[in-house]
């Protein structure tokens, strides 16, 4: 069961009215430097920090974030997909997509209430969400008009990710020519040489002896 300070279970409970938003914190990689930068989105009117876990975080508002659904919450490992709609045209939404991979990058999502009266913060905003985003795209309906969607998943994604038990030995060479998994689809004993160099008797490829080097036909010790 999900526990709130004081002040955020009091406002939660006014039967009058609430004021909420929404605060979506994504850490993806920059493609030109490699580097990992966090980028903020909220449904707020204007840019605003909040402080996370004593951290200080900006969030860029004025319609980047413009949609939501309502996360829903399960106990198991079933990979549970949300999909938030973005402002293609906000600038840092555009950074997101094109300057950014956010593929796989981890992603928070947090609510922020608020006192309606004095419209201000009742406590320190708490999370509703972590996972990674699965996919960020820009469809184009049938009337031309475009959106940024972005698809997040719970951590149980991890659990679908490819075992190297079943690489292939096309992509291994991709790693400076290595050849670990050539033999991978044989089935059957194959025989490898480890640390030794055979020689070539009679055109064929001859291994040593167990035993030691061969002695004469038929000889003995003397």
């Amino acid at each position: 069961m999900r526990s709130f300070d004081a002040a955020t279970l009091a406002a939660l409970q006014n039967r009058t009215q609430v004021m909420v938003r929404i605060l979506v914190w994504v850490q993806a990689r920059n493609r030109s430097t490699g580097a990992v930068e966090a980028l903020g989105l909220w449904n707020g009117g204007y840019d605003r920090e909040f402080t996370i876990g004593g951290t200080p975080r900006t969030y860029v508002g004025a319609g980047a974030l413009m949609g939501i659904p309502a996360l829903t919450y399960e106990v198991g490992v079933n990979v549970r997909m949300h999909r938030l709609t973005l402002s293609p045209i906000d600038a840092t939404v555009a950074a997101l997509i094109r300057t950014y991979d956010s593929r796989l990058a981890p992603v928070e999502i947090h609510r922020a209430v608020f006192d309606p009266v004095t419209t201000l913060l009742v406590a320190e905003p708490h999370r509703l969400f972590k996972g990674i985003v699965d996919e960020l795209e820009v469809p184009v309906d049938a009337k031309g008009e475009t959106r940024a969607e972005m698809s997040v998943s719970g951590s149980a994604r991890y659990l679908t990710n490819t075992l190297s038990l079943k690489r292939s030995d096309a992509s291994q060479q991709l790693r400076s020519g290595d050849r670990f998994m050539r033999y991978a689809d044989v089935s059957g004993e194959v025989d490898v040489v480890w640390g030794e160099k055979r020689a070539k008797v009679g055109g064929e490829d001859s291994k040593p002896s167990k035993n030691g080097p061969s002695r004469g036909s038929g000889g003995r010790d003397r």
